[in-house]
Formats: structure tokens, sequence, C-alpha cells
């Protein structure tokens, strides 16, 4: 259906207890498409054999591509599987994996929601469609709907779905976690060593206490407070006590109150610990929260909370229907009413009635945290935990053949069998790529309108600041945005520009600590924050500009607080303070503890990012500040000896504060505010704009850019994942030429009528497909939990001749203009609403010509492109693979490899 609707939002969750199918579109005719579908999807599904071998599990060859009918060419046979391959990937997470090990031991009676490899091949196709038969039934079933279309048209169609189902008898008992009211529990596992940390430093652990019922809203409304008031900020208690003090340099990934279940529990604990300090975490915690109760919460900080929420209320985003069911959903499954879920204002009330009786909060610390009854879990490096992992996979495809081959009668017949089922399932894939979809429901291109709906902006100027003003609605809030044009900018100060962002947020001035700027931040502001930002012109891929970003929002009567609170942390952050060093020393611990972590969560996105640095500017701004050059940097900070101490990096920190508020000739505002308030922001920004220096001087290294020629054409990246994530990108043309539209709508082609069926259904990965955007001219490739990435890159350097010489239909071409106005038109939170323009200087004229020129491309167009930019252009690509270090690809085929590591 993705090719065939306008949704801006269309997948499948799967949860420990639970599974949802959510989808969002803002034309009517395709919410109807959609909500048939998935009824029928979910309720009605044909679960074939095929189905579950493709994306679940099986035993193959290798390459079967490269093997004989009769199964004697000598291919490894292998687990495989999408799924299977997915979750290899997602347990490639250390963070993921302690997340998922902790569960088992505190909540057993639930699942694991992905499904973990070692277990996923005890499934059988027949236990599966018993599982759907029992579970997946209307009575065991939440809808949920949100929107402005007529209730009773859906509840007729939902119900047209579901009145031939009878009762069912599924499973709906609700799960509790373990019992823990005898005493304490302590857990230690084995889990992977990661070479971007000290090696020192490995050991996660944590402690957690069962909370109440989450039934009780209030209750539960009241301990979410409590938990943040005690973990977030850098003044909150558990903070200094636990990472300030130096035990480890972030929080471990369960850290918080969680409400999903019928009970709550609340964890805190480290990554990056000792092995020496592993008791001293759980000492640390308890001595520091008897302090909090003795002393008492801070009023003023529960105000500041309670803002935030408020803020977040009356802050108009686009997916606000999507968030009211993810909040809704667990616990709906455990027991709570959702209604109760949904009285924000009575439970706001009942919590500040609460509160005025003294110690309410702190009688709940001591009623549930204040006592051993809580279970310690750890995890501990073991240096062979990857080699364990692959001698469990050898063991148990070892014995499933065994298995095969007395079911066979020996194991050449096994294995002939095995060899034949894998061709067979080929040959059902090759054929599914054909399919007749003509069944399928589907909105139409001339459902799309040809005039874009306006965004109506206004310039103006205040003094030499150009400032963008957009007049909406915005539930009495003002949003602020700045850009800081810088000209010449050395890398080794740009490289440093994430951790100087984080260092504002850090360090405190010398009039005030962190601790009060942070208490301020929240009682008088939604959040203000300091990035950076550059962009590719839309006119020539090869100039870029760069600058640093300001943006906050508050409501309308404090925006002269958050001016006041901007300038400050920039111009007034103290780099020359006692502990500055060791504050930043820090951040770059917390950084380099969660950054191999990230990447396996978005390998293909770092995979990119790389490949695209050695093609335009912009790209390699890209990759400095956010790619895999940017850990590399991060890892060897966090390695330096204490004695080397970081006074090169401080002097470098300290020089971009000093322009970084500055040039007023280069400084742009933007400003979205309600028609009432635009009077009072005038005045309001002219005062924050006169404290903007006029003109400041940038060091000059004279390496305002690396050369894109140190990205090689092709680069391996050995990483200590069981599947690998790949990338392959290649210049095209700016957003303004002709061309940029067809080559959007070729990604849309590749991605829905090829790369999908050969990457993922044939391959085995978990995803796959083509890009090309607009913006920055760079048209690319990508694979993701990726088991096979040197057939995927295979299939990428042909995509461009298979798209030439594909027999193209109409019927395509309309199913790729939809799939890329899904984006087009998707909602924007009302604090987006004009940005493009303000970012990267495409205005309304220059949208709505793109806009026309997609829906005008013609089928000879995306084939001129293909032979133009993918046959012909492929001679300028870039390539990148991130996984297990292999033979796949050697240094004498022109592989540069290249380790993350410290250093």
């Amino acid at each position: 259906m993705l090719p065939r609707s306008l949704s801006n939002f269309m997948n499948a969750f799967t949860s420990s207890d639970y599974t949802s199918y959510p989808f969002a579109t803002t034309n009517r005719k395709d919410f109807g498409n959609l909500m048939s579908v998935y009824l029928d999807a979910t309720l009605n599904p044909l679960l074939k054999n095929n189905d579950f071998v493709q994306e679940g599990w099986r035993i193959g060859p290798a390459n079967p591509e490269r093997q004989t009918p009769d199964g004697k060419a000598d291919e490894p046979l292998i687990f495989k599987g999408v799924v299977y391959n997915e979750m290899k990937g997602q347990m490639s997470d250390a963070s993921y994996l302690y997340y998922i090990k902790f569960q088992d031991h505190i909540f057993p009676a639930i699942n694991n929601s992905g499904g973990d490899p070692q277990k996923m091949t005890d499934l059988t196709y027949e236990a599966l469609k018993a599982f759907h038969a029992k579970n997946y039934h209307p009575s065991n079933a939440k809808l949920f709907t949100y929107g402005n279309m007529p209730l009773a048209d859906h509840i007729a169609d939902i119900n047209r779905n579901i009145e031939r189902f009878e009762q069912s008898q599924a499973d709906k008992a609700i799960k509790l976690p373990v019992d823990l009211s005898a005493g304490s529990a302590q857990y230690t596992v084995k889990g992977p060593v990661d070479p971007l940390v000290d090696k020192e430093m490995q050991y996660k652990t944590s402690t957690s206490w069962l909370m109440g019922d989450t039934s009780d809203t209030d209750e539960s409304f009241a301990l979410r407070i409590m938990s943040s008031l005690l973990l977030d900020g850098y003044g909150s208690p558990l903070y200094r006590a636990l990472i300030e003090s130096g035990l480890g340099p972030d929080w471990s990934p369960n850290t918080g109150y969680d409400s999903g279940g019928k009970i709550g529990i609340f964890s805190v604990g480290l990554n990056g610990v000792k092995e020496q300090d592993v008791s001293t975490v759980k000492q640390a915690i308890d001595v520091s929260l008897q302090e909090v109760y003795t002393k008492g919460f801070d009023k003023s900080k529960i105000d500041g909370l309670l803002h935030q929420a408020e803020l977040g209320l009356k802050h108009k985003t686009a997916n606000f229907g999507m968030g009211i069911m993810q909040r809704l959903q667990p616990g709906w499954f455990n027991g709570v009413d959702p209604f109760d879920l949904l009285t924000w204002n009575e439970t706001v009330k009942v919590f500040k009635a609460n509160c005025a009786r003294s110690g309410y909060l702190e009688g709940l610390l001591k009623k549930y945290l204040l006592n051993e009854h809580c279970l310690t879990f750890t995890m501990e490096p073991d240096e062979n935990y990857g080699a364990m992992l692959a001698d469990e996979e050898n063991q148990r495809l070892s014995t499933k053949l065994r298995s095969a081959s007395e079911s066979a009668g020996g194991h050449a017949a096994a294995r002939a069998q095995l060899v034949s089922e894998e061709l067979t399932l080929l040959e059902a894939q090759s054929k599914a790529a054909t399919e007749d979809l003509s069944c399928l429901p589907s909105v139409h291109v001339s459902d799309i309108p040809r005039q874009s709906e306006s965004k109506v902006v206004r310039v103006s100027k205040l003094g030499n600041v150009n400032v963008q003003w957009r007049e909406a609605s915005t539930n009495g809030l003002t949003y602020f945005r700045a850009i800081n044009t810088l000209d010449g900018l050395p890398a080794e100060l740009r490289m440093l520009m994430p951790l100087f962002a984080d260092s504002l947020m850090r360090l405190g001035t010398k009039e005030r600590t962190m601790e009060q700027l942070e208490d301020l931040i929240r009682l008088k502001t939604g959040g203000i924050a300091v990035s950076y930002h550059s962009t590719t012109s839309p006119h020539d891929i090869q100039q870029a500009t760069e600058g640093i970003s300001l943006s906050g929002y508050a409501l309308d009567g404090n925006i002269n607080a958050m001016y006041e609170l901007i300038v400050t942390i920039i111009k007034e952050t103290n780099f020359d303070g006692p502990e500055a060093e060791s504050r930043v020393r820090e951040l770059v611990q917390s950084a380099a503890s969660g950054a191999l972590d990230t990447i396996a969560g978005a390998g293909h996105s770092y995979a990119r990012r790389f490949t695209e640095a050695g093609l335009t500017p912009q790209a390699l701004l890209n990759e400095q500040i956010g790619g895999l050059t940017q850990v590399q940097q991060t890892a060897s900070l966090a390695s330096r000896d204490q004695s080397e101490g970081l006074s090169d990096v401080m002097l470098k920190l300290k020089a971009i504060q000093g322009f970084a508020l500055s040039n007023s000739s280069k400084f742009r505002t933007a400003i979205t505010c309600g028609p009432e308030s635009v009077s009072n922001n005038e005045s309001a920004l002219q005062n924050f704009l006169s404290k903007v220096d006029s003109s400041s001087k940038i060091p000059s290294s004279g390496d305002s850019q690396a050369p894109m020629a140190i990205y090689a054409s092709k680069t391996f990246f050995p990483l200590p994942y069981q599947v690998y994530y790949s990338a392959m990108s290649l210049p095209t043309v700016p957003y303004s030429h002709s061309s940029s539209a067809p080559l959007q709508i070729l990604s849309q082609l590749l991605t829905h009528k090829h790369l999908h069926h050969e990457i993922r259904e044939k391959g085995g990965a978990y995803g796959g497909g083509a890009y090309s955007r607009g913006l920055s001219g760079l048209f690319g490739f990508y694979s993701y939990r990726d088991p096979n990435p040197q057939n995927t890159l295979k299939v990428i350097k042909e995509a461009g001749r298979w798209a030439r010489d594909k027999d193209w239909t109409e019927q395509d071409l309309e199913e790729a203009k939809l799939s890329v106005f899904q984006g087009i038109d998707a909602p924007e939170s009302v604090n987006e609403e004009g940005m493009t323009r303000f970012l990267s200087g495409v205005d309304e004229d220059m949208e709505q010509r793109k806009r026309e020129q997609l829906l005008d491309v013609k089928i000879r167009d995306v084939i001129d492109v293909a032979q133009e930019h993918l046959v012909d252009g492929m001679v300028d690509s870039r390539a990148a693979v991130l996984g297990e270090e292999k033979d796949f690809f050697p240094t004498a085929e022109g592989w540069d490899k290249r380790y993350l590591q410290m250093t």
C-alpha cells in the first residue's frame, strides 16, 4: 500500500505484550482505503508458508544464485530470514541487549518484543498460524481513531469487518513482573566489549524497584514527576551522585520510570562503569535517595516540570493524534481506562492538591524506593562475546541440520531438499515482484492539488537583520529561530561545534550554576537550543553555507526571559571555571559511551553520510558534524589520559564562544507567533538583537574544509555487528534543475519496484532502497541490517541499467508520484511552517515550480535521468559498508579499511 497511498505514516509496531498497526493520512478517501486493508491484513491474512520462511526464518544456501538445483555447489547452509537478520542487528546494539536481558529477568512473563534470534528458530509455521488464530481477533483488540471525520462512518466500516467474528479464547491475562517482596535479587550476564570506550569502563549496572498499580493514574503521574526530579538535568540528585561523581558517563538504557505495564518500574543505573565500582553504584543510589527524602523536593523544580507539561499540550504538533495513541496503548492493554489517561487537567489538579500537603512526593519516595525490595542487574564485558554468539548459532544450525538429515534420510538428501526449497522461494519472490495488485484500493495523482497550500510569510528588517514572520494560531506561544552564518570556519572548530553546544547546557556561568539555569529554562521556556547549521545552495550543489542555529519557544509573556537566557548561555558560559574541563571530559565520555549503539541503530545513515562526504561541500560538513568522522574524534578525545588534559579543546571552545552570537550583518531570524503578539515580539526581538555584537573575527587556520578526496571511493568499517549496513551515493543536480523532479520519482520507482524485492525479500536485509534528496543534489542507495552486502552492492550498481531498460507503465509512474507527495504534503507542526525558506532559501515559488515538475514527470524523463546519472554517472559514486570484519571487501579490489577505535 505504500505507493498507493498519500499516508504520512504507515507501519507496524511490536511491543512486549501487544502489537499495533497504525497509519495516518490527511486524505479522507485514503483513510478508508487504509482502514479496510489494515483490518483485512491483520484479521484475515493468508499467512502462507513462503511468507513465514521469507520473513521469519529458514535454512538455505548463503547465495542461492550460485547454487545448482541438485544442491552440489559448495554454498554453505545458513540461517536466513528478514526478521531473523533484523534482530541479529538489533541485538548487536549493546544498549538494546542490556534492556532486553533486564526485561527477561524483571518481567519474564512478557515477550522479547522483536524476537530473540536464539529462540526464533524454535518457532514453526503451524505455531505461528495457531498464535494468530488465537490472539489476532476483534474481541482481543483495541481500536483507536483520531481526526475530524464523522465518527459514525468509520465505526460502520469497522463493524462490517468484524461482525462475522465470534468471541475468542485469546490470552487476555494481564502479566506481572517478578515478586520482590522477599528481598533483593542480583543478576549478572555477559555482553560485548565496546571498542570506542575505555576497556576499564565496560560494565553496565542498574537497580530497579516495583512501584504502584498504573491504573491509579493520579499516583502514576506523581511518580513520573518524582522520576524527573530525581534524574533529569545536570542538577538532579542522582546525576550528581552517579555521573558527576565519575562512577559512569551515562545512564543505563532502562533508567527512568516505566509505566507501560500493570505495575510501574523505576530503574536507575549507569553505562561505562569500572568493575570495582559496580557495587558502589548501588550504594551511591541509596545514599542519594535518602538525602533527597531528608531534604525534600524543591517546589520551584516541580513548577518547572508542570510548566513544561503545559507547554507540551499547547504546542501544535503534526503528529498529535499518533502521540495520543502511543500514550494510551500501554496502559489500555493493562487495565487502565484510556479516558482516565486523557483527563490531564484533572490529574494535574489532584497532583497540586496532594503536593499542597507537606511530604507528598517524599512519602512516595519512602514507600517505593527506600527499601531493599529491588533487583540489581549487571552486564559484564566479555571479549569473546561475538565468538560465543557465532558458536551458539553454529551449534543450533548443526542441530537443525541433523534433524533435517534424519527426516530426509541422510545429509545429502536434506541438503538437496533445503536447496530446492530455497530455489522454489526464490522463484516465488521473483513472481511476487510482478504480482497483479489491482485488487488493492488506491488514491490517484488527480487527488493531489496542483497548487500547494500557502503558508504566508513576510520579511522585514530590524537594523541589518532580516526577520521572517509567520503569523499563525499558536495557542499563545512564540517560536524563535536564528542563523548566524559563518564564513571561513576552520575544520578544527567546526568539528567541536556539537561539543560546544553541549557545553553551553552543562557548564553554567560565573553568576549561576547550570542547575539554576536549567530551572529558569523550565520555568520560562519550552526549551532553548544551540546547534550547527549547514545547507546546500538550491542552484549549485558545490556551494554551501554554514553557521550556528539558535532556537527556542515560550509563552508570549515569557519571550523576553527566553532571549535573556539565550544570551546568557552563549555569552556567559564559563569555560575558565575550576570544574569546566572535567565537565567537558564528562560530556565527551558520555557521547563516546553511546556512539557504537547509536551507529547500530542507524548504520545505513552513517554509511550514507560517509559516502556523500566525498561528493559535495555540504555533505562533507554534515559528515564532520554528525558522521563517523565525528564519532572517531569523540572517541579520541574520550581516550585522552587525565594527565594530558583538554586545555587545547577548552581554548577552541572559548574561541567559538567569541563569535557564536555576533556579526549581525550575517545574522537572520524567524518568528512564528499569533497576530496578536507581533508588536510585543518586535520589541522583544529588537532588544535581543541589540545584544548581538556587530562584528567578531573567526580565527583562521587555513583549513576551512578538509579535502573531500580523503573520503575514498570504497570504504569498509569493521564493527562488532552481526549484520551489515551499506550505502552508495553519487552527485546529480541542484534543487532548481529540471532533472531534480524525475530523479525523485526514479528513487521511488527503484525502491518499490526493484530494490525492496531484491534487497529485502530475496536478500534478507531488514530494509533497503534508493533516495534522492532534492536540496542536497545527491542520489543514493542503502541497505539496513543486511546479511549479504556484496550482493546488495551488485544489485545497486546495476540498478541504473535496470531502470533504463524497464518497461514502465503509467500505473508505475502514478504510484511513484504518490510516494513522493506523501512527504511533500505531510502535515507540519506550526513551528515548522515557513522554515524551508528560512533554512535553505527555497521559497514558495520554487516549491510550487518543483511541485508542478513532479506532477508532470513522464516515463521518458525517468529513463533519461537513469541513463545520465545512474549509468553514465556511476563512475562518480562512493560506497561504504559497516559490519563484521570478513574477507568480503579486500583492499586488492580497491576497498579502504578504516577502524573506529580509541586512540
